[in-house]
C-alpha cells in the first residue's frame, strides 16, 4: 500500500494539472494569393475553390494572417451561417493593398480555422484594409474570433 500511494498522488497531480496544460484555442485567418502552377511544390499548392469549384494553385505562404487582424464584425448570413467584416492592422492593410494591386484579375483564397471559407476575385486595388466574408463561418468560428479580436468600434475584452 505504501508503494502505491506515491503513484496515486502523482496521478491525481497530473489530472489536476490537465486544465492548466490545455492549449487555448485561437482563430486562424489566412489569405492566400493565386499562384502559377509552374511555381512548383515548394511555393504553390493545388486547391479546389469553395465557390466556383475551379482547381487553381495558391501560394503556400499567406499574404495576410490572423496576426494582421485588428478587429471584426460578425453578421448572420442568409444561408444560416455567419459572415464577417475583417478589419486589418497597418501591416495587413499594406499587404492587402500590395496583393490586390499586383494580382489584379486573379483570385484570393480565404481560410478560417483551416477551412476554405470564400474566394475573392481581385478586380481593383483595396486600400481600406477591410475584407468582407459574406458567409461560410460557423457559430464556433465567431466565438473564437470574439476571444481573439475586438468587435469593430469596441475595445478588446479579455
Amino acid at each position: 500500500m505504501n508503494r502505491c500511494l506515491p503513484r496515486v498522488l502523482f496521478g491525481l497531480y497530473l489530472i489536476m494539472l490537465q486544465p492548466l496544460m490545455a492549449a487555448e484555442e485561437h482563430c486562424t485567418f489566412r489569405v492566400h494569393a493565386q499562384a502559377n502552377e509552374n511555381d512548383g511544390d515548394v511555393f504553390a499548392s493545388p486547391v479546389t475553390m469553395p465557390i466556383s469549384g475551379k482547381q487553381i494553385f495558391v501560394e503556400k505562404i499567406p499574404v495576410v494572417s490572423e496576426h494582421d487582424v485588428a478587429a471584426f464584425r460578425a453578421m448572420p448570413a442568409a444561408d444560416g451561417s455567419f459572415g464577417a467584416l475583417i478589419e486589418l492592422n497597418e501591416h495587413g492593410r499594406l499587404a492587402l493593398e500590395a496583393v490586390s494591386t499586383e494580382h489584379r484579375g486573379s483570385t484570393l483564397l480565404v481560410l478560417v480555422n483551416g477551412r476554405a471559407v470564400t474566394e475573392l476575385l481581385v478586380d481593383r486595388a483595396v486600400s481600406d484594409g477591410r475584407i468582407y466574408l459574406p458567409s461560410g463561418l460557423a457559430r464556433s468560428d465567431i466565438e473564437i474570433m470574439n476571444k481573439d479580436w475586438p468587435q469593430i468600434g469596441r475595445h478588446k475584452h479579455r
